[in-house]
């Protein structure tokens, strides 16, 4: 970790004490830290102790302090690779997942554009509050990573969950995602997401309920992690990945055209893209007229079957499809992944309420083969798409040109 910079933010709750072994585990493993308290925090531990062995001066104060007008939480901000709020109170987290800055950790959360950790500690009766659990899913939701507080005796005398994790798994934590920041330098990464459409006339078309969110997350994550990243997108309403490289598209054949253009310089292709299986033989070129009640028939044909087209050219990429699927869904998946030689299919069923199509999470299983499935709980998809880069850099070969 030498020369990483981290901020470590700590609010105020008995869990205090903690950090400051955290912080020596950072400090040893060659870190530059930078340590943020509340007012609260310093009921139960000194900033000197902070500064004492981190070798930096505490943010502590917004006002009255003799760096204010040096700007100290934005310097942090633009400086750090990584800010860890432990321990993370009910309070702080409900002022990160809000938008409301008014102490030197809020603040600085406010302003930091890098990734967060968060390890909560607290009652286990405020940790089972519903507000509180919507807080932290917000948080999940966008991006955050959490280390679970650990069930125990807690400082009030009752046995329950809310208790800190202990320093050294926060720090294994940590040093997971620095590593991670850098395992996907150098690999371009090809994504699809969204829809297709289909045009029947000119103000009609036929579509699907994806919405994109899977193959988003996808992209921002790799992007996060060192990858080129090219997103290949149907029409969606979400906000282009920072630092991804978008181009749009909207019927199937223009689909294909742009992975076809793309793939031959990328390393992995992720199909998440919710493709038509059909469109429409004609296309009208004036509105069709409504007559009675005379049914309106459609002569629709397949659509390229981009996946298998491209999986059949590939040479050194890895390349990973997705099945969404309403019955038989592992089966459905295993014959796919088969006839269309993927390396990887990430199966999940669109019928099941609260995941898939339009939703914040997913449900999946990463099949490779009949005997190599893995199940994942139900995960935010930025969540999943994590832990599917994990599984995807297992399966890469050596990058070009290393040893």
């Amino acid at each position: 970790m030498a020369g990483k910079k981290v901020v470590l933010a700590v609010s105020g709750g008995i869990a205090a004490y903690k950090a400051v072994e955290l912080l020596r585990l950072l400090v040893k493993a060659g870190a530059e830290v930078y340590v943020v308290m509340t007012e609260n925090a310093k009921q139960f531990i000194t900033p000197l102790t902070f500064e004492a062995l981190s070798g930096r001066p505490v943010y502590h104060r917004i006002f009255d302090s003799d760096r204010s007008a040096s700007m100290e939480h934005i310097r942090a901000a633009e400086d750090a690779e990584l800010m860890v709020v432990a321990p993370a109170t009910a309070n702080t987290i409900g002022k990160m997942a809000n938008g409301l800055a008014d102490d030197p950790l809020s603040t600085l959360y406010a302003a930091f554009a890098g990734a967060v950790i968060v390890a909560p500690a607290m009652n286990d009766q405020m940790w089972a509050n519903d507000a509180v659990q919507d807080n932290l899913r917000k948080l999940k939701m966008r991006g955050i990573g959490m280390v679970e507080p650990e069930a125990g005796e807690l400082a009030c005398g009752v046995i329950g969950q809310g208790r800190l994790a202990e320093p050294a798994m926060i720090f294994d934590a940590i040093q997971k995602h620095l590593a991670q920041a850098e395992d996907w330098t150098g690999r371009r990464l090809l994504v699809t997401a969204g829809p297709t459409r289909e045009p029947i006339d000119p103000v009609r078309f036929i579509t699907n309920h994806s919405s994109g969110k899977m193959g988003y997350a996808i992209a921002e994550a790799a992007r996060k992690r060192g990858a080129v990243v090219t997103l290949i997108s149907g029409p969606t309403s979400l906000d282009a990945p920072a630092g991804v490289e978008v181009i749009p598209c909207q019927r199937a054949s223009e689909m294909r055209d742009r992975v076809l253009e793309r793939f031959g310089e990328c390393d992995v292709l992720v199909m998440t893209a919710a493709v038509g299986d059909f469109a429409p033989a004609d296309i009208h070129k004036e509105k069709i007229k409504k007559s009675g009640d005379q049914p309106l028939l459609l002569n629709l044909q397949p659509t390229p079957d981009i996946l298998k087209e491209v999986a059949a050219h590939k040479t050194h990429q890895t390349v990973v499809g997705f099945a969404a699927e309403s019955e038989n869904v592992v089966q459905s998946a295993l014959g796919k992944l088969q006839r269309k030689h993927l390396d990887l299919i990430v199966a999940n069923d669109i019928s099941a309420p609260g995941i898939g199509f339009q939703s914040d999470f997913n449900q999946v299983q990463l099949i490779r083969g009949a005997d190599a499935i893995e199940v994942l709980p139900r995960l935010t998809k930025r969540e999943v798409a994590g832990i599917l880069l994990d599984r995807i850099r297992d399966l890469m070969p050596p990058a070009r040109g290393s040893a």
